[in-house]
């Protein structure tokens, strides 16, 4: 598989046998013999060129998956006799990030000398794969199928407003009271949203006419905290704003389900040491220690 992968991606039996300082005899009936005993042609060769057949495409990939995995086993055994090192770019969500992962983050820097962290902050989903990260953190109440991710702990959204507003507004006693409210509504795309609140009798889903928009949520609390209207936060984000009575709480009865907070995946490829270090030292410091298998997100995934 190793020298069919190396053929493969050189295009040339003769610049491999070179690398490998092998006469090119004995390349080409090693790939011949793996033809052989897989009864499909791989390659195409004439005098000038070399390409793969489409069972030969489709083999390749499988290859590199195989030997990938190889690979891993062998570094893994390696690199757990010794101090994990290299590169980790970390996707983090711009609030809690900067809030609770940030110190967290630094500790682990200061304990792990020898690994470079690259951090991306940013509330947008990315693509793992395409954009080369090893770890996203995400705040999330659906996961994608096929996400590869370990649970942290959760948060939950709280409604809050000023005393100030309340008292020149009243205090909602159902969600439903929502769309007479002024609301502060956090959002990517700036369209009209709805919030989803649970009840004795189900999911009530509200739609929202924001007065105010954004795509971060310190700016929506700094408005509530001035009197703007009713917000939506996590309760990290809400709890300063609680704790010296700029907003307090409303609708408490009808709290909807915590988020999940996840570190997720890129699934083309195995975990590296240094990567499932951070994950281990993340998953102690916001869950006192407790630990959460990692897992693959279902597409009927109940969360």
């Amino acid at each position: 598989m190793q020298l069919f992968v190396r053929v493969a991606e050189t295009g040339s039996f003769t610049a491999v046998a070179d690398q490998l300082g092998m006469a090119r005899s004995v390349v080409t009936r090693q790939i011949s013999a793996l033809e052989k005993q897989l009864g499909v042609k791989l390659m195409t060769r004439s005098t000038r060129s070399l390409t793969l057949t489409t069972a030969g495409s489709a083999y390749l990939e499988k290859c590199r998956a195989i030997l990938n995995m190889v690979d891993a086993a062998e570094s893994n055994l390696i690199e757990e006799k010794t101090e994990p090192r290299g590169r980790i770019r970390l996707g983090l969500p711009l609030s809690f990030g900067l809030q609770r992962l940030m110190p967290v983050l630094l500790e682990f820097a200061q304990a792990h000398s020898n690994i470079e962290l690259v951090m991306d902050f940013s509330d947008r989903r990315s693509n793992l794969i395409e954009e080369g990260i090893d770890l996203s953190i995400r705040i999330t109440s659906r996961l994608e199928p096929g996400d590869i991710v370990r649970k942290l702990g959760e948060t939950r959204l709280l409604t809050v407003a000023s005393p100030h507003y309340l008292a020149k507004n009243s205090r909602p006693k159902h969600p439903r009271e929502l769309s007479q409210h002024a609301c502060l509504v956090y959002s990517q795309n700036f369209q009209p949203t709805s919030w989803t609140y649970g009840a004795k009798d189900g999911n009530v889903n509200v739609t929202i006419r924001p007065r105010l928009a954004a795509n971060n949520g310190e700016a929506l609390l700094q408005a509530a905290a001035q009197g703007l209207g009713i917000t939506r936060p996590p309760d990290f984000m809400a709890q300063p704003y609680l704790d010296n009575g700029s907003v307090v709480a409303v609708l408490q009865k009808f709290e909807p389900m915590p988020l999940g907070i996840y570190a997720v995946l890129p699934s083309n490829r195995y975990i590296p040491h240094r990567v499932s270090v951070l994950i281990d030292y993340l998953a102690a410091a916001l869950l006192n220690g407790g630990v959460d298998r990692l897992s693959v997100a279902q597409s009927k995934l109940n969360i």
